[in-house]
């Protein structure tokens, strides 16, 4: 997409002349430079913004030459290993702000048209946390709204989530925080991380996580996004459980602790029917903080009233 902000428009015999603050400009500009120009000045140095929005570092500096060599002015200042604005960037940033506000605006216009109708709501979620979402909040949210056509964006884990949020492919995520400063979170829950384990097993409880080393585990399926999540928990211990199964059957991993194969570390609040299993928390615990994420451009209507009706059955279930 190319968005004008500034140039001359003939109409007949004249023209209106648009300026960025007090800089005149006569030529286009597009919205990834803005986007990019934006960036830099929130992240303070190149490499963190480009980092930030999933370019290359050479791309967005590319990108920033060549605004700076249009409007004839150098936008920012090197300060130390970062950078800073110098006053016309300062200005040149404000206005890109409104004008990226603006174009978010008219892009949110799309799904509140006819009253609500075709609106759609794009939600990004991670393996172990779909269930309860695709099972719980999105269909009780979908009765009250019955016009908003409601998406779930499957994605590999945290990193993949906040993927989709910042290219567009999703407008909210349910997703484990903390994820990156670009974008905002709204706390939900915080869930505690349990370990399940057939009846007559010895451990003492809290069990402290060395105990997994060697321990026998139902683990989900080697290479997959849910071995990932749980690979990136126990990671910070340093300890390699003996795969007792391996498989994404969520609905059996129950009943394969149940016939003694080995114990599963799971969430308390998706231990339902336990059958007389061991169900043990950690010391330290282990929890999970979830919440709803989203990109600081304005939400469409559907996210927003989704965001809303999130928090308030939250603040119910309490």
């Amino acid at each position: 997409m190319r968005f004008v902000l500034c140039g001359e428009h003939r109409s007949g015999s004249g023209y209106v002349r648009a300026r960025i603050g007090s800089l005149a400009y006569g030529r286009g500009m597009n919205l990834r430079q803005l986007r990019y120009v934006v960036a830099t000045a929130d992240h303070g140095t190149m490499t963190s913004a480009a980092q930030a929005l999933y370019v290359a570092q050479p791309a967005l500096s590319r990108a920033v030459r060549e605004l700076e060599r249009e409007l004839g002015v150098e936008l920012f200042a090197r300060s130390g290993r970062g950078v800073v604005l110098t006053p016309v960037g300062e200005q040149v940033v404000r206005q890109a702000r409104v004008a990226l506000g603006a174009i978010e605006a008219i892009e949110g216009l799309s799904v509140a048209r006819a009253d609500g109708r075709g609106a759609e709501l794009r939600v990004a979620t991670q393996p172990s946390l779909e269930p309860e979402l695709t099972g719980g909040l999105l269909p009780r949210f979908a009765r009250g709204q019955p016009a908003v056509r409601v998406r779930v964006v499957r994605s590999a884990g945290r990193d993949a989530v906040t993927a989709a949020l910042r290219a567009g492919r999703a407008d909210l995520a349910v997703t484990d925080l903390p994820v990156p400063g670009d974008l905002v979170a709204h706390p939900l829950e915080e869930r505690e991380v349990v370990l399940v384990s057939p009846p007559g097993l010895a451990l003492r409880e809290p069990v402290p996580p060395a105990a997994l080393d060697g321990l026998r585990l139902i683990m989900p399926a080697r290479g997959g996004a849910r071995r990932a999540e749980l690979d990136a928990l126990l990671a910070p211990f340093g300890v390699r459980p003996v795969p007792a199964v391996e498989s994404d059957e969520r609905s059996a991993w129950l009943d394969w602790v149940r016939a003694g194969l080995g114990s599963l570390v799971w969430v308390r609040n998706q231990v339902e029917d336990t059958g007389g299993l061991a169900v043990r928390s950690f010391g330290p615990p282990l929890t999970r903080l979830i919440g709803l994420v989203h990109t600081r451009r304005r939400l469409p209507p559907a996210a927003r009233d989704f965001l809303a009706f999130a928090k308030d059955a939250v603040r119910e279930q309490r």
